[in-house]
């Protein structure tokens, strides 16, 4: 597989996530949605949605980042495939390969949304912008906090966050981010979701963290 750096950055990201899809982003050839668009129509598949295919890959197709801390990675690299669904219940498709074996797939959902898929579908953001912002926040968060601590399971139900705000670029569903006066908490609910594991929640806290930390990178607040 050829790989290339990532230089057309969409648009719509905070100054933090474009620095980092920048800084660590390639992009990866891809068998492009285009080249089997008979074959979904053939199959059932409207066109509005192979449209909505062939538009994500324009944007995202072939787009490499590092590894997400959760969800064994992530997607390996964006790409569209395997479109399903019906009139009533809108349709959604692959948004890219397992980076490991892992009992689920990672699909963008009928009005956009990018998450999570066994038999039940989760949307973890309301869209893949969301995603590589939580990423990207991730890798900020982790470098400025002077603590970091991870609480799983119940013990999640015991994180405060009272006065807290939540981040909003990251337009978080099933998994979201807050902001306090010197911390940030990001709340994975997903996996726990989607394999009925309640146990599976988790909880990160950034602590220490001063202005930089909390807001470094966003120069607007994103819708």
């Amino acid at each position: 597989m050829n790989l290339d750096l990532f230089d057309d950055v969409p648009d719509g990201l905070t100054l933090r996530a474009r620095s980092f899809v920048r800084g660590h982003g390639v992009r990866a050839d891809i068998r492009r949605a285009e080249h089997h668009r008979r074959r979904w129509l053939e199959r059932g598949v409207p066109a509005a949605v192979v449209d909505r295919m062939a538009a994500f890959e324009e944007r995202w197709g072939g787009l490499v980042l590092p590894p997400a801390s959760r969800y064994e990675g992530g997607p390996k690299y964006f790409a569209t495939d395997v479109p399903e669904g019906s009139a009533s219940e809108g349709w959604s498709f692959e948004a890219g390969v397992q980076r490991s074996a892992v009992p689920y797939g990672f699909r963008i959902g009928p009005s956009g949304e990018f998450g999570i898929s066994t038999d039940l579908w989760v949307p973890l953001h309301a869209d893949v912008e969301g995603w590589v912002e939580a990423l990207a926040l991730t890798r900020h968060a982790s470098r400025w906090a002077r603590q970091i601590t991870t609480v799983t399971g119940d013990d999640v139900d015991d994180v405060v966050l009272d006065g807290f705000e939540p981040v909003r670029e990251v337009r978080g569903l099933a998994d979201t981010w807050w902001r306090g006066a010197d911390s940030l908490v990001a709340v994975y609910t997903g996996e726990a979701r989607a394999l009925s594991f309640p146990r599976g929640r988790s909880a990160v806290i950034y602590s220490g963290l001063d202005a930089w930390g909390l807001r470094g990178g966003v120069e607007d607040e994103v819708g």
